[in-house]
């Protein structure tokens, strides 16, 4: 874990950079709670704005160049001055449009006060060089240039993008690191317009900086006072009754659980992550993990809808000194979709997708578990509990798994704690086939499968297309930087 006395100066103020745009409005819109089901606005906040959306930038000719800046700034949220981390001034950063088969050359500028890196969420591609390496530092004051070669078949989906340091990404992607990938559909699939949700929270004191996590907030994965759509706080969405909307949606939370409903408004999901269903699913509802994404269908009717984040019981610190819960126990209201006007013509019907891979019909070349646990000791004190994979914390010298390139195989993942873990395996997605010893009859491929507390989930994965070198971890990024990861090599 990094030294205290080295976090970056926007916790500790005084950054002294002029005002910048935040999500584009020129400010962050914030959220606050109150004591009843759905938030309340912080003194000063504003609410309701029309939702902005991050600035985009798109592959031409088979190429996406970018310069990316993490930088601390001094921004207006809402009439207070905030510190936050920004991409090139951004909260989100920008959007990056691709093609499957598309190059994307990254050249990362770090201008923070401690070192970075940065993780491609879900690309499918090498772990090695100077693309989706996880063992690359970029010091402070330092530039380092990516470049990711996505497959000619690589799926379509929404993606993100982030800091990946070891001991460093929770609190770089709370103070506002993240921005979103897409990689376009082969065939367009018909909609009215698209809109991008980057759903994130944050916390914020009197002084307008981000307070350091307590020890009780990294053993229980750290939850933001304010929760936010692309910076803003409930903003408004308004559509004609019977269009469609294509929402791609980011669970860009530290820790948080998102269990979404917009009810009133037909609901048509398309996938999660890069799984994509041969026929959307009719949802009701749906739950976004820290990390997953969604790719959903809203076809509007009449009235004013609000998309909620409802209680979602995500375990407890059992055991450890003053307890510890979550607030995905608590619902908030995320933004306002008003459909009024004129009707439209019924869309047309959305195109089958492909029918994904099966890993269940194929030959399994080795089956291993993964103990997720939180262990009494460790590195954080007294009465606080060590998160674990196997007994083992993260060691960077030392190779957890080691499987064969071209081979399929069968995980079994295990918690054996009170606290819910999402499993992000890099580079490779994950098909899950059991929940808690029952089969899953639908094809579920993830890259971030959740683990509720004291339950067990299957899932095949293929090791295909990249050798090399990346890790597993739990996508509560205070478990990751305090140990809840493991190094995979594919020979």
């Amino acid at each position: 874990m990094p030294d205290i006395s080295r976090r970056n100066a926007l916790i500790l103020g005084g950054v002294g950079v002029a005002s910048v745009a935040v999500g584009g409005t020129g400010f962050v819109i914030t959220q606050g709670r109150s004591s009843g089901s759905t938030s309340g606005t912080v003194a000063g906040t504003v609410a309701g704005k029309s939702l902005v959306e991050p600035t985009e930038f798109r592959s031409a000719d088979g190429l996406l160049s970018i310069d990316l800046e993490t930088a601390p700034q001094r921004v207006t949220i809402a009439g207070r001055d905030v510190n936050a981390l920004s991409y090139n001034g951004g909260v989100p950063g920008p959007t990056l449009r691709v093609r499957a088969g598309d190059t994307l050359s990254v050249k990362l500028k770090n201008g923070l006060a401690d070192p970075s890196n940065l993780h491609v969420h879900g690309l499918h591609v090498s772990p090695e060089d100077n693309s989706d390496n996880m063992f690359v530092t970029v010091e402070a004051g330092d530039s380092f240039d990516y470049q990711y070669e996505l497959p000619p078949d690589h799926p379509p989906g929404v993606y993100w993008y982030h800091p990946h340091l070891h001991g460093f990404v929770a609190e770089q992607v709370f103070s506002g690191l993240y921005g979103a990938i897409i990689v376009e559909d082969p065939e367009p699939i018909p909609a009215d317009r698209e809109r991008l949700l980057v759903i994130s929270d944050i916390t914020l004191n009197s002084s307008g900086n981000i307070p350091a996590a307590s020890a009780m907030d990294e053993m229980t994965g750290r939850e933001g006072d304010l929760v936010l759509v692309n910076g803003q706080l409930t903003p408004d969405l308004t559509a004609r009754p019977g269009e469609r909307e294509r929402w791609r949606i980011v669970n860009a939370s530290v820790s948080r659980y998102l269990r979404l409903r917009l009810d009133g408004q037909q609901l048509t999901l398309l996938g999660i992550d890069s799984g994509r269903y041969e026929s959307p699913q009719e949802v009701d509802e749906l739950l976004l993990a820290p990390g997953n994404r969604a790719d959903l269908l809203v076809t509007g009717s009449a009235g004013t809808a609000t998309l909620r984040a409802v209680p979602y019981d995500r375990g407890s610190a059992d055991g450890m000194m003053g307890g510890g819960s979550s607030r995905s126990g608590e619902e908030v209201a995320l933004a306002t979709f008003t459909v009024a006007g004129e009707g439209v013509d019924t869309p047309p019907a959305i195109p089958r997708q492909p029918a994904q891979r099966d890993l269940r019909t194929e030959t399994v070349y080795a089956r291993r578990e993964l103990v997720f646990a939180m262990d009494m000791g460790g590195g954080m004190g007294a009465g606080m509990m060590t998160p674990t994979i196997n007994d083992r914390q993260f060691d960077a010298s030392r190779i957890d798994a080691t499987v064969q390139f071209d081979s399929v195989e069968e995980w079994l993942l295990t918690n054996t704690s009170t606290l819910d873990h999402p499993l992000h395996l890099h580079v490779w997605p994950m098909q899950i086939i059991e929940q808690d010893g029952q089969p899953v009859d639908a094809l579920l491929w993830q890259d971030v499968v959740n683990i509720p507390a004291r339950s067990t989930t299957r899932v095949r994965i293929a090791f295909e297309d990249f050798s090399g070198k990346t890790v597993y971890h739990c996508h509560i990024l205070d478990h990751e930087d305090n140990g809840m990861m493991g190094i995979i090599s594919a020979n």
